[in-house]
């Protein structure tokens, strides 16, 4: 099994917004999609909507630690 690779947070922001722009471009085929593939879209996008709020977590986390000075 391979290992995770680090986190690197130095691209979370261009990983968040990269992240909403694919959600929105899987709604936009999500209103044509029918069956298995719009239960794939939704499945999807239920874990792009989990990643978001990890993304924004990690980032206000870090924003956080800069203000403290531990960054």
């Amino acid at each position: 099994m391979p290992r995770p690779l680090p986190n690197d947070s130095a691209d979370n922001e261009e990983r968040l917004k990269k992240t909403i722009s694919n959600m929105e471009a899987a709604n936009e085929a999500a209103k044509t999609a029918e069956g298995s593939e719009l239960a794939s879209i939704k499945e999807k996008n239920q874990h792009r909507k989990e990643a978001i709020a990890g993304l924004e977590e990690e980032i206000h986390q870090e924003n956080k630690s800069k203000i403290n000075g531990y960054i």
